[in-house]
């Protein structure tokens, strides 16, 4: 895997997977960081073209993008089960930065405080944690990331300098269509809005894609609207290649805990990249379904608890539009799509580790095996 270095030379613009057009509404909503696949198309264009049939693009592998900021400092999504302790009487919203501790979400204990309190039985139970809360920063240093993967982080341990805000700023772009010899606007399509994004000075993208780009620097489009970035070899220093080692190889991950700890497995994980949430009649899970313990079918794991972000929604309206009889009739459906668990969810397991160590479906075809090739629902694991 060769690592890259991707700086945006102008404001980026990506939007969601959701449907949109014009004529559904006027605010498009923006996505970023990038999903996987939009990076890997960029690098991929820079990549010499070949004329081998047996050699085509599915396989190559992909990993990323992280941000990188202007000291070569890795940053990586906070973990979800981490939330703030603030003191007695202090505002958490007005005092995001004036914790006194953090700690972690913890499954329901097993005690008689508990033991009358029911929840759904199709369902994993909620994780708790007591006190004044909220959520750290979005953004976490690697350094502190896996050190909590391997236990080393007790909730005083923690620092200010561990967590960094958002490093961007949005624009709202509007997009005006005028009628032809009028100074009207179009009805129907005339008038939308779209959320554009730039990037703190120094800050960049890194990403690691098994191709080898031979030129030293390249502008490429990314994104919508034909903006451009900066693609150059990244030159890391001897702490950020171990960073970027670890979280590349699974099998150096383990060793690294175990030769730190005891010979303790690991029993959490941390999922790194977006995941592929699968959608079961009207709703969408943030975890697979087989994690979960079958009373028909028991196993020797069970997910014991999961902290991800919002609520995910299964479909969306669209407007599909249909000619009949020389005349177009609109009309409204329900259409199932693609929906991703984000990146810093946290599972926590009961004993041993389950077979499938990514979160994607275990069927689905060539696009299944371009998901894993571009390493979504990538998982680092850690010790509790």
């Amino acid at each position: 895997m060769h690592w890259y270095k991707i700086t945006p030379l102008d404001l980026l613009l990506f939007r969601d997977c959701k449907p949109f057009s014009p004529g559904d509404g006027s605010w498009a909503k923006g996505l970023f960081p990038p999903m996987p696949i939009t990076v890997f198309q960029a690098l991929r264009s820079l990549l010499p073209q070949t004329n081998d049939e047996n050699r085509t693009q599915r396989h190559l592998s992909f990993l990323g993008p992280f941000l990188l900021d202007s000291k070569d400092t890795l940053w990586l999504p906070t973990p979800k089960d981490l939330f703030c302790l603030y003191p007695t009487g202090q505002d958490r919203k007005t005092k995001s930065d004036n914790w006194s501790a953090i700690e972690r979400l913890q499954p329901i204990p097993q005690d008689n405080a508990w033991m009358h309190l029911a929840f759904d039985e199709e369902q994993i139970p909620p994780l708790i944690l007591n006190g004044n809360i909220s959520p750290p920063q979005p953004w976490i240093k690697a350094a502190a990331l896996f050190a909590y993967l391997k236990g080393e982080k007790p909730s005083k341990d923690w620092h200010k300098e561990d967590f960094h805000e958002n490093p961007w700023k949005t624009q709202v772009l509007p997009h005006i269509q005028m009628q032809t010899d009028k100074r009207q606007v179009k009805d129907a399509d005339g008038y939308f809005t779209e959320v554009a994004v730039r990037l703190q000075d120094g800050w960049c993208f890194i990403a690691a894609l098994s191709g080898e780009i031979l030129a030293t620097e390249s502008v490429v489009r990314l994104g919508g609207e034909g903006h451009r970035a900066l693609v150059s070899l990244l030159e890391a220093d001897t702490t950020l290649k171990k960073q970027l080692d670890l979280i590349v190889g699974d099998k150096e991950q383990f060793k690294s805990i175990e030769s730190d700890r005891s010979p303790t497995l690991p029993n959490f994980a941390y999922l790194l990249t977006p995941g592929l949430a699968l959608f079961a009649e009207t709703r969408y899970s943030a975890y697979p379904q087989d994690w979960k313990k079958q009373k028909e079918q028991p196993k020797d794991w069970e997910l014991k608890g999961c902290a991800t972000d919002k609520a995910l929604l299964w479909g969306g309206v669209s407007t599909l539009r249909k000619k009949m009889d020389d005349k177009t009739r609109e009309e409204s459906a329900l259409l199932p799509q693609r929906a991703f668990v984000p990146p810093g969810t946290v599972y926590i397991f009961d004993g041993k580790l389950p077979e499938k160590l990514q979160v994607l479906p275990k069927e689905g075809g060539q696009w299944l095996e371009t998901f894993q090739k571009l390493n979504y629902g990538k998982l680092l694991w850690g010790i509790r």
